[in-house]
C-alpha cells in the first residue's frame, strides 16, 4: 500500500495505511513512552515521517518492522526532548494514570476486583514500570516490541537494525535484570 501511495501521492490510500495500523501502533508508543499525550505526539510524528520517507521504503522490504523503526526512533527523541521540558504536576505523581471515579453503589455491585486487589494492582504495575526503566534503552525497547508488541525477534531486530541473536540475547539479559530488580524490591507484593 505504501508503494502505491508513493506512486499516485492518494490521500486515501495514506489513510488508510494510518487506521490500518492506528491502534496497534499508538498502543505501543503509549506503553512505550507512559503517556498518552507524547504518543499522540509521536504517533503524528511517525506517520509524518513515513510520508517524508517514503521514497526511501525498499520495494519487497515488510512495512510493519520499517514502521516500527520509525516509531521507536521518533518515541526516542520524544523522551530525550521530554526530559529536557518535563514540568511536574502538583495534582499527580508522574506516570500516574487516569482512572474512572466509581461511585459508592457502583463499586458494591461490581465485579471488578474490590479496592485493596486494585490498589495492590496498581503497585505491581507501578513496580513493574520502576524495573522497565532501570533498563537500557536497548534492553527496553526489546521488551517493548517483543512482549508488548508480539513482534517475532526476526521482525524485532529488523527494527532494530540488529542481528537476531542480539534481540535474543538483549531479551535473556533484560528478563534476567527484571527478575533480579523484582526479587530485590518488590517480592513482598505478591
Amino acid at each position: 500500500m505504501l508503494l502505491a501511495y508513493r506512486q499516485t501521492q492518494d490521500r486515501e490510500l495514506f489513510e488508510t495505511l494510518v487506521r490500518r495500523y492506528e491502534r496497534e501502533l499508538f498502543s505501543y508508543l503509549q506503553r512505550y513512552l507512559g503517556s498518552s499525550e507524547l504518543a499522540e505526539d509521536t504517533f503524528q510524528s511517525t506517520f509524518l515521517q513515513v510520508h517524508l520517507k517514503c521514497d526511501q521504503f525498499e520495494e519487497g522490504r515488510r512495512f510493519k518492522p520499517w514502521l516500527y523503526a520509525i516509531a521507536t526512533n521518533q518515541a526516542i527523541d520524544a523522551q530525550r526532548k521530554d526530559r529536557r521540558h518535563r514540568v511536574m504536576s502538583l495534582d499527580k505523581r508522574s506516570g500516574q494514570r487516569e482512572e474512572r471515579d466509581w461511585s459508592l453503589l457502583e463499586m458494591m455491585v461490581s465485579q471488578q476486583p474490590g479496592p485493596q486487589a486494585q490498589v495492590g494492582e496498581s503497585e505491581r504495575n507501578e513496580a513493574l514500570w520502576s524495573a522497565l526503566n532501570q533498563l537500557s534503552e536497548q534492553m527496553r525497547t526489546v521488551v517493548h516490541l517483543v512482549y508488548f508488541q508480539g513482534l517475532k525477534y526476526r521482525e524485532a531486530a529488523e527494527v532494530m537494525r540488529i542481528p537476531v541473536g542480539t534481540v535474543k540475547s538483549r531479551l535473556h539479559a533484560a528478563v534476567s535484570k527484571l527478575a533480579d530488580f523484582w526479587t530485590r524490591n518488590y517480592a513482598e507484593l505478591d
